[in-house]
């Protein structure tokens, strides 16, 4: 071939082939990886550390405690862990405390393992952090769409060990991270149709609106007041409280219980 702009085209054309095999061939991989820590079971020890930092987990009816198992384990394979501050390492059972609350997140819906998610960041209590208008804050989590979430691991442990307070940080930033995976409105997950839109709108919109003239009167709420802050925030303690606090929140804002029992496909408040 004498054309040399051909054996550029040529070239390309087989760098892009090579490239979609590798992907094709690293999916086909993850699958089979997945399929095998699918198969695996928590330990009776593993148990033991759920039902002292994790209690909601254990909490759980035995079918979804069941499914959670293969989850869990798909989650402390493929997300790296980084200790940050004056903790000096990660251990198994922090992994297993953080993945073990967020699968519950999961395991009741479709899901890719939180995709966009590559590193948990764990600080040992709370941790200093700039906020947007360039201020230092002291935080108990946070959640990027970048790939990140931060975490207090002594805020870890105090949401964990009481299943009943409706504050769980594990549950509130993983949530975030649904949330983030639809670029198009904050404090809406992606969703299943336009109906299923519309009607979370209603419910949600409805119930913030109400909620943040309760907080501003100074009035007594079931969910936390800092839900107020915008539409994703009372999207992230609307879960905390759900999982948490099931039968009081069916009972003051039954449609937003509705929905978010429709989306993550379980119905903590029967627990």
């Amino acid at each position: 071939m004498n054309d040399p702009l051909g054996w550029i085209a040529l070239m390309v054309g087989g760098v892009f082939l090579t490239v979609v095999i590798l992907r094709k061939f690293r999916g086909l991989q993850q699958m089979a990886d997945r399929e095998d820590l699918r198969r695996l079971r928590l330990s009776d020890a593993d148990w033991k550390v759920l039902g002292k930092k994790a209690r909601l987990v254990r909490k759980a009816p035995r079918e979804v405690r069941e499914r959670l198992e293969g989850i869990i384990e798909v989650l402390m394979a493929e997300k790296n862990f980084e200790a940050c501050g004056e903790l000096e390492k990660i251990t198994d059972e922090m992994k297993l405390v953080v993945m073990a609350q967020a699968a519950l997140i999961l395991v009741g819906r479709e899901h890719d393992y939180f995709p966009m998610l590559k590193s948990v960041l764990i600080y040992p209590e709370a941790y200093q952090a700039r906020g947007h208008s360039g201020d230092e804050q002291v935080r108990l989590g946070e959640s990027w769409s970048s790939g990140s979430i931060v975490l207090s691991w002594k805020s870890v442990v105090k949401g964990g060990e009481d299943p009943g307070d409706g504050r769980n940080v594990v549950l509130h930033e993983f949530s975030h991270q649904l949330d983030q995976a639809n670029p198009a409105s904050a404090g809406v997950p992606i969703l299943k149709s336009k109906v299923d839109y519309r009607e979370w709108a209603e419910a949600f919109g409805e119930a913030y609106k109400e909620f943040v003239d309760r907080v501003d009167a100074g009035g007594r709420t079931v969910l936390d007041k800092y839900g107020a802050t915008n539409p994703a925030e009372f999207f992230a303690v609307g879960t905390e409280t759900f999982f948490e606090k099931g039968k009081q929140l069916r009972e003051r804002y039954p449609e937003v219980y509705s929905e978010l029992k429709d989306y993550y496909g379980l119905d903590p408040a029967e627990w």
